[in-house]
C-alpha cells in the first residue's frame, strides 16, 4: 500500500511537470508570436507595403538602390529569379509602365521561381529551377531569343542559423543567378542580387569585376539592420572573357583557388617578417644572466 502510494505522488508529480513545461513552452511561443506582430506593426516599411499594395517590403529595397543608381534608366526587357512572392516583379511592371513599355505586346518581363506565384499583370512567369539549362532556354523564348536589359535576384536560402552555411549556399544561388546573365543578359546590362556579408567578400567583388565593369555593395535603408544581407549591384555588363564554351563554377572556383593562394603568400610574407623580428631579438639580446647548465 505504501509502495502503490509512493508511485501515484511520483506520477502526479511528472505530470504536474510536464504540464508546466507545455504551459510554459505556449506561453513563450505566445511572446514571441506576439512580439512578430507587433514589430510587424511598428514596421514603417510594412504598413507602407500594404498601403502601397506591395506584396512584401522588399519592394522598397529595389526602389532604393533605384533611387541611387538609376539602374531602370534603359530597361525595356527584365528578368526576375527567385521572384515569389512577387514584389520585385511589381516594381518592375511600375518602372516599365512609367515609361511607357507597359501594357506591351510582346513579353518585357520575366519572373522565375520554383514556386507557383500568384498572377501579375504583364508578367510571364516561368516556375523551374535557375540552376537548369531548360530554364535559360524558357526565358530566351519567352522573349523571342533577345536579351534582358537588367536581372534581379532576391532570392535567399532557408536560413540554418549557421552563418558560414548560410553564406556558402547563397554563394551558389548567386553563382547560378550570373550562369543565366552569361545566357541572357545584354551588353552593358544591369544585375542586381542580394547577398549574405561574408568573408569572402573582396573574392566575390573580383569573381563580378571578370563580367562587370562597376560592382558596388549597398546596404538599402528598408534593410533591418540586425540582417546579414546586401545587394550588389553590377553595372555595364562586358566580360573580359568568351562565354562560350566554359563551365562557370570550374572557371570561378580556380579564381577562387588563385585568391586563397594569393591570400597565403600574403600571410606567410607577414608571418617571415614577424619571425625575423623575434630573431633579431634574441640576436641582439643580453644572454649573460642565464646559467650555463
Amino acid at each position: 500500500m505504501f509502495l502503490y502510494n509512493q508511485i501515484s505522488i511520483i506520477n502526479l508529480w511528472a505530470n504536474s511537470q510536464k504540464t508546466k513545461d507545455i504551459l510554459q513552452y505556449t506561453y513563450y511561443l505566445y511572446i514571441y508570436q506576439y512580439k512578430s506582430i507587433f514589430h510587424h506593426i511598428q514596421d514603417i516599411y510594412y504598413r507602407k507595403a500594404k498601403e502601397d499594395q506591395f506584396r512584401a517590403r522588399s519592394a522598397y529595397k529595389l526602389l532604393q538602390i533605384d533611387d541611387s543608381f538609376q539602374i531602370f534608366r534603359q530597361v525595356e526587357r527584365a528578368i526576375d529569379l527567385c521572384a515569389a512572392p512577387g514584389s520585385w516583379s511589381q516594381v518592375l511592371v511600375k518602372k516599365l509602365t512609367e515609361k511607357n513599355y507597359l501594357p506591351s505586346e510582346s513579353c518585357r518581363i520575366v519572373s522565375v521561381d520554383l514556386q507557383e506565384m500568384a498572377p501579375l499583370d504583364h508578367v510571364t512567369q516561368i516556375q523551374g529551377d535557375i540552376t537548369k539549362k531548360t530554364t535559360v532556354d524558357e526565358i530566351l523564348k519567352k522573349f523571342n531569343y533577345q536579351r534582358a536589359d537588367i536581372i534581379v535576384c532576391d532570392g535567399a536560402p532557408d536560413v540554418t542559423g549557421f552563418h558560414d552555411i548560410d553564406y556558402y549556399i547563397q554563394s551558389q544561388l548567386i553563382v547560378a543567378a550570373l550562369n543565366i546573365c552569361l545566357m541572357t543578359l545584354r551588353d552593358n546590362g544591369i544585375f542586381v542580387a542580394k547577398i549574405f556579408k561574408g568573408s569572402d567578400i573582396k573574392l566575390l567583388y573580383s569573381q563580378f569585376k571578370l563580367f562587370f565593369n562597376q560592382v558596388y555593395f549597398m546596404k538599402p535603408k528598408s534593410s533591418r539592420a540586425s540582417s546579414v544581407e546586401y545587394f550588389i549591384i553590377c553595372l555595364q555588363y562586358t566580360p573580359k572573357i568568351s562565354t562560350l564554351n566554359f563551365h562557370l563554377y570550374t572557371f570561378l572556383k580556380e579564381i577562387e583557388q588563385a585568391e586563397k593562394q594569393k591570400q597565403q603568400e600574403i600571410i606567410d610574407q607577414e608571418t617571415e617578417k614577424e619571425q625575423l623580428k623575434y630573431y633579431k631579438f634574441i640576436t641582439c639580446g643580453d644572454l649573460s644572466g642565464f646559467d650555463e647548465n
